[in-house]
């Protein structure tokens, strides 16, 4: 874990932020897109080396990336001298064989199964930060049948598994106000929700979030997580600020949100060096309080679900 005082701790992407009482980079990497590389795995874990030597030290992952495959590059690619803390995520399971690559997995038992594979995939006693996937919010699949589950049953297998010590800490994800709410209690310590700046439906959330010293981690933060869905790249207001300031309109949309909230942290994925570089680099674009205010009066359409 990075000293609060370090000089690697002013030096993080976009400079550092707490989350579970750790210091991390507020932009850190979301390692979904790794699963892409299966077919090189030299390549996945170069990228995941370069992603440290940039000074990233948060990494989000699951056992439902490439089933298994990506927590297995963050075990051969990530030191415990790197200091890294990895959050990863239950809620879904592998599903190869079906019509999407995962499906939910919400009963009490297969969040302590999920749990489970984590701690093996990735090759540790104690994962840093678990979050609890529900699906009440955003894109991607609604929960029918037996995986209607109790947020109360959820949670209480959950906090379970962090008196076991088996997990250091808890979060949420896909959550609507109301969930949120119920689940403070429990003690969380991070929320990521599809969250842009096309996409402000959960504005309440973020400041609820702030209130109670909980790291909101977006994600989607670009919009346009499927097709038809608006896009922060497209917005006139951008691309005039990305112009202005010399660089992508991507980019642009990312420092926004880091300007937006002290709070929030940023874990962009990709599976290629060049936008790796790209997103790290957000994290030193300038955006002048009148570009800010330009880029705030870009309405919000949703679209997240």
């Amino acid at each position: 874990m990075a000293s609060p005082h370090s000089s690697a701790a002013s030096a993080r992407p976009g400079g550092s932020g707490l989350l579970a009482g750790r210091n991390v980079s507020r932009i850190g990497y979301g390692a979904m897109q790794l699963a892409r590389l299966r077919t090189d795995r030299d390549a996945a874990v170069t990228l995941l080396r370069r992603a440290v030597e940039l000074g990233v030290n948060h990494i989000d992952t699951a056992n439902f990336y490439g089933d298994g495959f990506v927590n297995g590059l963050i075990r051969e690619a990530i030191r415990p001298e790197d200091g890294v803390t990895v959050v990863t995520k239950v809620g879904a399971t592998p599903d190869p064989g079906g019509p999407r690559p995962l499906r939910l997995a919400q009963r009490p038992e297969e969040l302590r199964a999920e749990v489970e594979a984590n701690l093996t995939g990735l090759g540790v006693d104690r994962l840093d930060v678990v979050n609890l996937r529900r699906a009440d919010a955003g894109p991607g699949l609604r929960p029918e049948g037996d995986q209607v589950v109790d947020l109360d049953d959820q949670l209480a297998v959950m906090t379970a598994l962090r008196d076991e010590g088996k997990i250091g800490a808890l979060g949420l994800s896909s959550v609507n106000l109301d969930m949120l709410r119920r689940a403070l209690p429990a003690g969380l310590v991070c929320v990521q929700n599809a969250y842009s700046l096309v996409a402000r439906d959960d504005e309440e959330m973020l400041e609820l979030c702030r209130a109670e010293d909980i790291a909101w981690v977006p994600y989607f933060p670009l919009g346009g997580a499927f097709p038809g869905l608006p896009k922060v790249t497209d917005e006139p207001a951008v691309i005039a600020a990305a112009e202005a300031v010399g660089c992508t309109p991507a980019q642009v949309g990312l420092a926004w949100i880091l300007h937006h909230a002290p709070h929030t942290h940023l874990i962009p994925g990709t599976a290629n060096a060049e936008h790796l570089q790209a997103n790290v680099d957000a994290g030193a674009v300038a955006l002048d309080d009148k570009t800010l205010a330009e880029l705030d009066a870009i309405p919000t359409r949703g679209g997240h679900g």
